[in-house]
């Protein structure tokens, strides 16, 4: 007998924590209280999914994931929470859940406070009360998602916004306003004149490197702004680095904002806007830059753009990566894969890394094949997985025997068939029995869980074991299913970090071309 699986979802956005009803240890006491007065209680299992810090205008939450996931699987019986806000404040997403997906699933919901159960309403969502409360939770986060997107534009006309983070060559003033930062404002003086003067983005990174000055990722590290992780960098400027502050309009004084839109409210995805819809305010702060100079070097490095370039498809891409420096390798003339970010740093030990796609290709097919070889005589363990849901069904059963006597008992009590002190001495003793064939029942399901799930690992690796047999050659679904990446090291090493670990009893698997 399957245990009744009961899940308490639990979630506290961001402004809940200033009102202490709404807090974790308040939701679980109230959740749990309910669950206790349900008649399925003796015989549930309490699972707990808790979202902290996540708003409820979509469902992009872990937990609910998680849970959502299990509702379709089967596995959850009944889900409470203290109020419909709590699981949703989008009221089509919210209602679409509670009448299609959870009764398709007989999946019970429960809210709280708002004295909703869906074994009361079967076929709708709990009538008028409950839409206007759906409605309401919708409002108040639309609302006050424009009130806040309203007070910040506003802002932004008047030039009062600002991002807490300054551009590279900027620092906040005493008052709060962007400056030129002494320290490394001619440096982007420096790349603008380059620019001008008819240097690519590439031939501009090799200066900056010879005077090996920081990049603005290890600049805000040594005045202790450490926002990014610069231990690839080494020194080394990117392309792209150089390219984001050549079109930055920041430099001649203009304040742009408003760049980019978030899909929907609540979405944490955004999208760039229309340029038409930026907001720019000259003359915001003092210039670095001239316009004449901004608009010579632009005009200047977008002669070497490719505007109809075409990205390149083969077999490997995205997946080869620098052993030393953990950069994506670049792929030259479609046929060797090099490390573009060592190029201008003869010192970095992967200067001058590089290795043909086709030699690549081949030894990493060699190296899958090698690791097939002990997987080819694996056990299924069908007989073991046998035997143990056998003797789970019998626990189950003497669970059950346990309580039918434990009701029958009950009966006999309640018809005058036995007293009262004889009633309790045999509850004891049943309750005793009940509490042991409980924790015995626990131990086995667990033990079946796991051998089911390693007989399910077994049968994946015979899976892709024979998929690997009958291939010939690298393709591209084999990339995709077993490569995370291939790291290329110096002197034609090669290491794969594969994309799961079920058929194999190593991570990282190395061969030499």
């Amino acid at each position: 007998m399957r245990n009744y699986v009961i899940a308490l979802y639990i979630r506290l956005s961001v402004e809940d924590f200033k009102t202490e009803s709404l807090s974790i240890p308040n939701q679980k006491l109230i959740l749990r209280e309910k669950a206790m007065s349900l008649p399925e209680w003796d015989n549930s299992e309490i699972l707990e999914f808790i979202d902290n810090g996540h708003t409820g205008t979509n469902f992009e939450r872990p937990a609910v994931q998680e849970l959502l996931t299990m509702v379709q699987a089967g596995k959850i019986n009944c889900i409470i929470v203290k109020d419909l806000s709590r699981f949703g404040r989008n009221s089509i997403e919210t209602g679409y859940f509670i009448e299609r997906v959870f009764p398709l699933y007989h999946t019970r919901f429960i809210s709280v406070s708002d004295d909703f159960d869906t074994a009361n309403f079967k076929g709708d969502t709990g009538g008028i009360d409950i839409a206007f409360k759906y409605l309401i939770s919708e409002c108040y986060s639309r609302d006050m998602s424009m009130k806040t997107k309203s007070a910040k534009y506003a802002k932004m006309r008047r030039g009062e916004y600002q991002s807490v983070i300054c551009p590279y060559g900027y620092r906040k003033s005493a008052d709060g306003r962007m400056e030129p930062d002494e320290d490394v404002a001619p440096n982007v003086q420096m790349i603008f004149q380059w620019a001008s003067e008819g240097n690519t983005a590439a031939e501009i990174t090799r200066r900056l490197y010879a005077m090996n000055i920081p990049t603005p990722g290890e600049y805000r590290k040594l005045k202790g702004k450490d926002y990014y992780n610069v231990s690839r960098t080494n020194g080394v400027w990117s392309t792209s680095t150089v390219l984001r502050i050549l079109e930055d309009q920041r430099y001649i004084g203009t304040y742009v904002i408003g760049k980019r839109k978030v899909k929907e409210i609540g979405s944490r995805h955004t999208q760039l806007k229309d340029e038409s819809e930026w907001f720019k305010i000259p003359n915001h702060h003092p210039a670095i830059v001239s316009v004449d100079l901004f608009e010579k070097a632009n005009a200047s490095i977008k002669r070497f753009s490719l505007s109809n370039k075409k990205p390149r498809d083969y077999l490997l891409r995205g997946k080869v990566f620098c052993g030393c420096c953990d950069h994506a390798m670049s792929l030259r003339n479609g046929a060797w894969f090099y490390c573009r970010h060592s190029e201008v740093a003869e010192t970095l030990p992967c200067h001058g890394v590089r290795i043909k796609m086709a030699d690549l290709e081949q030894v990493v097919f060699e190296i899958i094949r090698a690791q097939m070889c002990p997987a080819l005589g694996i056990d299924s363990n069908k007989d073991k997985l046998d035997l143990q849901t056998v003797q789970q069904a019998e626990h189950e059963e003497k669970l059950r025997s346990i309580q039918d006597s434990k009701r029958h008992l009950y009966e006999q009590y309640a018809l005058g068939e036995i007293d009262l002190e004889t009633y309790r001495t045999r509850k004891a003793v049943y309750d005793t029995e009940l509490v042991q064939a409980k924790n015995v029942h626990a131990v086995i399901t667990a033990q079946t869980k796991q051998i089911k799930s390693d007989y399910e690992i077994k049968l994946k690796q015979q899976e892709i074991v024979q998929e690997v047999g009958n291939a010939n050659m690298l393709t591209k679904a084999l990339i995709d299913r077993l490569i995370n990446k291939v790291y290329v090291f110096p002197g034609d090493r090669i290491e794969i970090e594969y994309a799961t670990q079920d058929f194999l009893e190593t991570k990282e698997s190395e061969k030499e071309v």
